[in-house]
């Protein structure tokens, strides 16, 4: 039996009875075990990634990650699915300039700087857990739906091929600027978003 089948069947008696109840005392357990999980993954590697380390992360008893999160998949999806939530959150609250006459292209170019930038190991991350679905069919879903809403999310600030494009822009400069070196050029990334909306822009 490994480390992680005896910490579930330990934690089976004890995380299950009155979890409802401290469920209903504490709302806001889920999110804080699903972002203790992006914590742990950032500093482990999805590899080490345990239900132990992410109630001592989250500040919660064992059994509370147990009983949410039966296996390690459940964890990682729900890591998943929350670093897309913030994710694309983030990206609206930026889209949402161009209600003000903001420039798309230059707000996008603006995001991938950060995300490379001072934000990037939570892009790598990300990327991490959005890869693990390739060996990890229980995470497929939860990567088909970022991708559905990044390409949302950009459809809704240009039309429909051209969402889907740019999301595909997005992501791609993303993926090529988290493994090599250095980042690119202010100009090139916003070049690149200008060529990529042509001019699908909505006025």
């Amino acid at each position: 039996m490994t480390t992680t089948d005896s910490e579930q069947l330990d934690a089976a008696g004890s995380g299950r009875r009155g979890q409802s109840g401290g469920s209903r005392k504490d709302p806001g357990r889920r999110e804080r075990i699903a972002r203790a999980a992006i914590t742990v993954v950032a500093e482990r590697g999805i590899e080490r990634l345990t239900h132990r380390a992410v109630a001592a992360a989250a500040e919660v008893p064992l059994g509370s990650t147990t009983y949410h999160f039966a296996t390690l998949d459940d964890l990682l999806a729900v890591a998943l699915r929350q670093a897309a939530q913030d994710n694309v959150a983030e990206l609206r609250e930026y889209a949402d300039r161009m209600d003000s006459g903001g420039d798309l292209a230059a707000v996008l170019t603006d995001l991938v700087l950060r995300y490379l930038g001072p934000e990037r190991r939570r892009t790598v991350v990300e990327h991490e857990l959005y890869v693990a679905a390739l060996h990890r069919p229980a995470l497929r879903s939860a990567s088909t739906e970022w991708d559905a809403a990044l390409r949302d999310l950009f459809t809704a600030y240009t039309d429909e091929v051209s969402g889907k494009m740019l999301a595909a822009v997005f992501c791609g400069l993303l993926w090529q600027g988290i493994v090599r070196e250095p980042v690119p050029e202010r100009d090139e990334i916003e070049m690149i978003f200008r060529r990529a909306l042509g001019t699908s822009v909505v006025s």
